[in-house]
């Protein structure tokens, strides 16, 4: 190894662990202040009522001043996959996405939208790392890696799961094509810095446990697994699909944001009433909970679905991933009588497996699986997590994807699926 290679390797990890410091320390102010927004919002249950309001001040302020960022990690993963020299400087990733989306995320858990915040940290980790590349007048290339280095810090560091944040970035931007070798180690330096320096702010995460029933190897088990799965990556495909049908139906409908954001916060206090529950608001982190100890209403994950949905579809900000993991809880949990498995198997395959589908990510969400549950059962959250993948459709949360794999048709045939999609989402499909 020559000189030159060796200082450019130093070079690359003292960046990567500058981006894995700011942005662990901005996820910690984010974490921080998404728990207050949640105690607020269940302390003061009248802040419900205001919801719409928000929204619309939210969706204006996003007009106003926020440009190309309302394209969210779909602008991130656009810039990554770009192949050219010329850097262009308003399609750049700008520093104010990380104030924006911070404020929007903790206005959105506060009135009670229902969002998640891998997205925020996502978004966060892009802009800051963009910004710093052009601190130090990185190239093309160099900036890509940064690009990703910012997405591995704010995944792992807002999950607490830096080896999965760090194969996250790598296989969700060009999902099944060439790997970026050497954007490899920087990414793993960013996301355990990251990690490190969230806990360093004094930030704890859950701890989930698939409990002591995870059963033996058997064609019995892994059948009821095979099933489980299939289900879970219909479930990735449905979630994926009314997300875009109601964006595509209410941005038709309702051309200006504002008032779709306000009719949509009354939608969601209209869901409130119907569903006789506030455990759908927010995170729903007790819910997640719940679903590994013990039997929570079947229709759990339906009512979190419809309720993100709303949320999401009609313009808050936020992230997806943690609601995936609370519809794939509660699904393993309905699932799990009907199975005879235990719900804390169930609803830890069900956390992952949906996300994987839903996010085109099965590698990184087995290694996730194994970061929050450890090794026991690894063979089945590997199998749930790559078969959910192949009945989940080629669309994801992030449309800006690339498609490396093409999976089986057969997906498909979820009844009521074609309803939801559009005549681009059916072509798309149907060329695979």
């Amino acid at each position: 190894m020559t000189m030159t290679m060796i200082r450019k390797s130093v070079n690359w990890i003292m960046y990567s662990a500058v981006i894995g410091i700011a942005v662990g320390s901005a996820a910690a102010l984010f974490l921080a202040g998404l728990e207050y927004a949640t105690y607020l919002q269940n302390s003061f249950s009248w802040l419900l009522l205001l919801l719409p309001v928000a929204g619309a001040g939210m969706s204006g302020l996003f007009v106003k001043y926020g440009a190309n960022t309302a394209k969210g990690n779909n602008l991130i993963i656009e810039q990554i996959r770009r192949r050219d020299n010329h850097l262009d400087l308003y399609e750049r990733v700008p520093i104010r996405m990380a104030p924006l989306i911070l404020l929007g995320t903790w206005i959105t858990h506060l009135f009670g939208g229902s969002a998640g915040r891998e997205g925020t940290a996502v978004q966060i980790g892009g802009s800051l790392a963009d910004w710093f590349g052009r601190t130090v007048q990185a190239d093309a290339a160099g900036r890509r890696i940064l690009l990703l280095c910012g997405i591995s810090a704010g995944f792992g560091a807002v999950f607490g799961t830096p080896w999965a944040g760090a194969v996250f970035a790598l296989e969700v931007v060009i999902m099944g094509r060439r790997l970026a070798y050497n954007a490899i180690l920087p990414c793993f330096v960013a996301a355990f810095v990251a990690n490190y320096t969230t806990l360093a702010w004094g930030i704890d995460h859950i701890k989930y446990s698939m409990g002591s029933d995870i059963p033996s190897i058997s064609w019995v088990v892994l059948l009821k697994v095979l099933i489980a799965s299939i289900l879970f990556g219909w479930m990735s495909l449905i979630f994926t699909a009314a997300i875009q049908f109601v964006k595509r139906i209410s941005s038709k409908l309702i051309p200006l944001v504002w008032i779709r954001a306000f009719l949509g916060g009354l939608l969601i206090i209209g869901l409130v009433l119907a569903a006789g529950t506030r455990e759908y608001l927010g995170l729903s982190l007790p819910l997640l909970v719940q679903s590994f100890q013990e039997q929570v209403p079947g229709a759990a994950f339906l009512w979190k679905t419809l309720f993100t949905v709303i949320t999401l579809g009609t313009g808050y900000l936020g992230g997806e991933v943690t609601p995936l993991f609370v519809i794939g809880a509660a699904l393993g949990n309905a699932l799990a009588p009907l199975l005879h498995l235990s719900v804390a198997f169930l609803a830890g395959l069900g956390l992952i497996a949906v996300f994987s589908g839903a996010a085109n990510a099965p590698l990184a969400c087995a290694v996730l699986g194994l970061e929050l549950f450890g090794t026991s059962g690894a063979g089945y959250m590997l199998l749930a997590c790559f078969v959910s993948y192949m009945f989940s459709g080629h669309n994801g949360i992030y449309s800006s994807q690339l498609i490396g794999v093409a999976k089986p048709r057969y997906y498909l045939k979820v009844p009521g699926l074609s309803m939801l999609q559009s005549k681009r989402e059916k072509g798309r499909n149907a060329q695979r």
